[in-house]
């Protein structure tokens, strides 16, 4: 599979719903609410991390899917942004996400015929796209679209709510005083 490919196949898994449905309350958003036991001590950047809820195998492949989802292109991608750490942290400190998991991840190591990782990279992709078309269409059928359904909606948050994904892809400024609200110029917002 070429470059051009590559991308073309993680965009259509990377694809966010633009109605999607963040499954967490607003205090499991790990970057937009310090939550006592999911936000851990900060850790200087050369030591790696060490997952709390996830087995190191099982960590390895929720990075991998995250990567998958939001690959690294001309802005950094999951892995830069923490995603693997977030999803950690949130899934560790909900106990139906846990199961959710814990179910999703036996289901995908059996599709996969024994290790997901071990699978080429687009062995890989072809078995999550029908799990991504299942979640973006709303009708997660088994506990492996169900699994990726959260895994989907658990990097988006994590990505777009870390400075990575919310300042570097997304441009957010914050509080930034504009001397002018550009006009919508969507027909239908037009009265």
């Amino acid at each position: 599979m070429n470059g051009q490919d590559r991308r073309e196949a993680l965009k259509i898994i990377g694809a966010i719903s633009v109605n999607c449905a963040f499954p967490f309350s607003a205090d499991e958003l790990y970057a937009q609410h310090a939550h006592q036991g999911v936000v851990q001590q900060i850790r200087p950047a050369s030591t790696p991390y060490r997952p709390a809820f996830f087995a190191p195998q099982e960590f390895q492949v929720i990075s991998r899917i995250a990567d998958l989802i939001i690959p690294t292109t001309g802005t950094p991608g999951a892995i830069a942004a923490g995603v693997p750490e977030y999803v950690d942290r949130v899934v560790g400190s909900n106990p139906e996400q846990q199961r959710l998991f814990r179910d999703g991840l036996a289901w995908l190591e059996k599709a996969a015929g024994g290790k997901f990782l071990e699978l080429p990279e687009e062995r890989q992709i072809a078995l999550l796209a029908p799990l991504c078309e299942a979640a973006d269409a709303g009708t997660p059928q088994h506990e492996g679209d169900r699994f990726f359904a959260s895994m989907k909606s658990l990097t988006a948050d994590g990505y777009y709510t870390s400075r990575v994904g919310l300042v570097r892809e997304l441009g957010y400024n914050g509080n930034s005083a504009l001397p002018a609200f550009p006009e919508c110029t969507h027909p239908e917002h037009q009265a």
